[in-house]
């Protein structure tokens, strides 16, 4: 029987199926840099203070999308297409979580309100991040080829949690407390139906490069129904919860640099 573990073992042993992990995860982190960018840019007035923290969360997800593809180059090959089913930010934003980047490309201040959807949309999928980069951590965080950019990434996604639980709750305290739970739960709900299609998809096209047997290919897209069916049922609750972090402050200083990575 396979593991999690021998799974991802077999996508970075494999070119092409490193090549699209590696591309998929590079796209999706230079996405979130570019929107971070603009948001830092459209802030109102009255939380202008969080300019220089959006800007070091937009800064770092730059700096992975970079680490992505310093991967692939380290290997000799070039970034592969990213499928349209596997791209997760831009399905994210067709089911109308976090903020439309028709909106984040016009030159008008966000308002208050755009600012804790964005919180509550980024307290939501960097729990997730923060989830996949602990568990490749575990299992490749002393790959001689990977390990360091995993390593690396995990400890940033950390603090972009940790940044998002902090100022949540400082808006919570400021009267937002409601609206904050309600756009939580609406993120979360829609972010596990995303993140089931995307894993699908991605699956899908894995299986196909390296030709897994049907039986396998089942047994994987079953495991990732079944934990989207707990999730939605009550899974989702450790994803709209709120507590003060270990890590006060997490964004507070200029982003880490990568140069090993450049």
């Amino acid at each position: 029987m396979f593991s999690a573990r021998s799974l991802f073992q077999e996508i970075v042993d494999n070119d092409e199926s490193y090549r699209l992990f590696c591309s998929i995860a590079a796209s999706g982190e230079s996405q979130g840099g570019w929107e971070n960018g603009r948001i830092a840019a459209l802030l109102p007035a009255s939380q202008r203070a969080l300019a220089p923290k959006v800007t070091r969360h937009g800064a770092d997800e730059d700096k992975h999308g970079r680490i992505f593809n310093a991967l692939l180059r380290k290997r000799g090959l070039t970034p592969a297409d990213v499928p349209e089913e596997t791209d997760y930010t831009m399905l994210l934003e067709r089911r109308g979580i976090g903020l439309a980047h028709d909106k984040l490309r016009r030159d008008e201040p966000l308002t208050e309100l755009d600012i804790i959807t964005y919180l509550a949309h980024s307290r939501v999928t960097e729990q997730r991040a923060a989830d996949q980069m602990e568990m490749l951590k575990a299992y490749f965080g002393d790959h001689p080829e990977v390990g360091k950019a995993v390593r690396m990434i995990s400890h940033d996604e950390d603090n972009h949690l940790a940044y998002c639980h902090e100022e949540l709750l400082r808006l919570a305290r400021a009267g937002h407390g409601r609206t904050i739970q309600r756009i939580l739960r609406d993120c979360a709900l829609a972010e596990i139906g995303v993140y089931r299609d995307v894993s699908l998809a991605v699956m899908d096209h894995m299986g196909r490069i390296l030709e897994w047997p049907a039986a396998k290919a089942g047994v994987l897209a079953a495991g990732i129904r079944a934990m989207s069916g707990y999730e939605r049922l009550g899974g989702w609750r450790r994803m709209v919860s709120l507590r003060m972090p270990e890590r006060r402050d997490a964004l507070g200083g200029p982003a880490s640099s990568a140069p090993e990575f450049a």
